[in-house]
């Protein structure tokens, strides 16, 4: 997500930093490279306009040019202004699903991942608020559509609504209300017919399933990959429809992002939910503190440590404590913490979270520790009988030569693997004996199970990622040459917090 901005506005902001004071006119030189940067990255001209403008004005005052470290401080700036142009003045509320059965109205253009953000957001509001929901597709216009809304309804565990050929799209709304009422749900999701483009039919449609349904929220999905057509696509739905809040898919891709920035300036309607990805979990709400830190590249803890807390099964963390504290460690042990790694984003995902990672996740990949890599150590893993697992010092030249035959792969990267483990087992021990590796898993479970990171202090989000980082390996990632080892401290971005 905004990879492009993220790596322009790092090269500008890591030379400011690097000076020892900063005039005024190497702010505004600074600032000219940030507004070419948002321009390109598809930001709209008058909210990049009026956000150097804001930034400068902070930027250019007298406190800030003769401050010890200038540069931290012009970040701080537009990190806040950030914030300020991706949530507005007003923060966003919840989903309005209080008063059941709660209708959401879910509108847009054809090929914007409507039908999946459904089913994606059904998935969350069963899985973390424990709703009833139903869904019903109003798409009489794409082939096979309710058939698909229907797929996907059963694959997040969900019901949909049956499907009846030949009703109109008011007719199965009207229907789908009633349903909701006599079936006692908690949510019903209304997934509406799109178009290649606006036209009066769709808005006569939607404005006629809106006037029926009468729903408590409208999503507009728009595809983030679009640029600065969909804050005008906003813009039109919103006026003629009336909308409460925005999701913006396909943000995982190489798209330039500026959707994002432009949207709740423009359109004054917040984005609520962020896709990324075609999995039914890859959705994220959409919290402006936490997307501003990826753009600059400070990371997001409360993301890992949310991560985690998905992830993580309390019973399995609890035995890994146990046999950690011990001192042992085998290949069942690594397999399980790069299948892990896997869970929570793959290891360009991971880095991506953590502050000044970043920057060194391009290097990670290009020397080729990557996703691809964590999958080739797994196979070769699952290549070995019970017995080396358990004991990898029986393997032998021939016993080599057939792991890496089973697994596709060439010997040597069995004995890098080997290697690796051996780092870490060692690495283990040294922490069982002081019970390092036991407080670490402590402080990323708390008793109990994973804490909620929305009532984490900044102090034990930091304990946590800590803990993260010390069951990933000693100082990095499992793997990772030494050079590329994790940041020591994250107090900084905490305090920022």
């Amino acid at each position: 997500m905004f990879e492009s901005l993220s790596d322009r506005l790092g090269s500008v902001f890591d030379r400011l930093t690097k000076q020892g004071a900063l005039s005024e006119a190497d702010v505004i030189a600074a600032l000219r490279e940030v507004r070419t940067a948002l321009l390109e990255a598809d930001v709209s001209l008058p909210v990049a306009r009026d956000f150097i403008k804001r930034v400068q004005d902070k930027a250019t005052g007298s406190a800030v040019t003769k401050s010890i470290t200038p540069g931290q401080m012009v970040v701080k700036i537009v990190h806040d202004e950030l914030i300020r142009v991706l949530a507005g003045d007003e923060p966003a509320d919840a989903l309005k699903i209080d008063s059941p059965p709660a209708a959401i109205l879910m509108v847009g253009l054809q090929g914007s991942g409507k039908t999946t953000t459904t089913a994606k957001l059904a998935k969350r509001l069963k899985d973390r608020n424990g709703k009833r929901v139903l869904l019903a597709s109003l798409d009489t216009n794409r082939p096979a559509a309710m058939e698909q809304l229907a797929i996907l309804a059963a694959q997040v565990g969900v019901d949909s609504l049956p499907i009846v050929k030949g009703e109109s799209a008011v007719q199965i709304a009207r229907r789908a209300k009633t349903q909701a009422a006599m079936g006692g749900y908690d949510v019903l999701f209304l997934d509406t017919a799109g178009r290649l483009h606006i036209d009066e039919v769709l808005m006569d449609e939607v404005q006629a399933v809106r006037d029926i349904a009468q729903p408590r929220e409208t999503l507009l999905v728009v595809d983030g990959l679009t640029g600065q057509d969909a804050v005008n696509v906003a813009a039109e739905f919103d006026g003629k429809v009336g909308i409460s809040g925005v999701v913006l898919t396909r943000m995982d891709g190489d798209g330039r992002g500026g959707a994002a920035l432009s949207m709740r300036a423009v359109t004054g309607k917040p984005i609520r939910f962020v896709g990324l990805g075609e999995k039914m979990d890859a959705l994220e709400t959409f919290e402006a503190e936490r997307v501003a830190g990826r753009i600059l590249g400070m990371g997001d803890i409360v993301a890992l440590v949310e991560r985690a807390q998905e992830t993580f099964e309390a019973e399995q963390a609890e035995r890994m404590a146990r046999r950690f504290s011990k001192g042992l460690f085998n290949m069942n042990d690594l397999k399980g913490q790069l299948e892990q790694m896997q869970k929570m984003g793959g290891m360009q995902g991971l880095m991506g979270m953590l502050p000044g990672m970043g920057k060194m996740a391009k290097q990670a990949e290009e020397a080729g520790f990557d996703d691809k890599m964590l999958r080739r150590q797994v196979a070769l893993i699952n290549s070995m009988t019970k017995k080396e697992r358990a004991n990898p010092d029986l393997l032998a030249a021939s016993r080599k030569k057939r792991i890496a035959s089973g697994a596709g792969l060439e010997v040597s990267e069995l004995n890098r693997l080997l290697k690796q483990h051996k780092q870490m087992a060692e690495m283990m021990k040294k922490m069982g004996k002081g019970g390092g590796m036991k407080q670490a898993i402590k402080q990323m479970m708390g008793k109990g199970g994973m804490p909620d990171p929305s009532k984490m202090s900044p102090a034990e989000l930091e304990a946590a990622a800590k803990g993260m980082k010390e069951s990933m390996g000693q100082g990095g990632f499992p793997g990772m040459p030494r050079g590329m080892s994790l940041p020591s401290g994250l107090s900084g971005l905490m305090k920022k917090k």
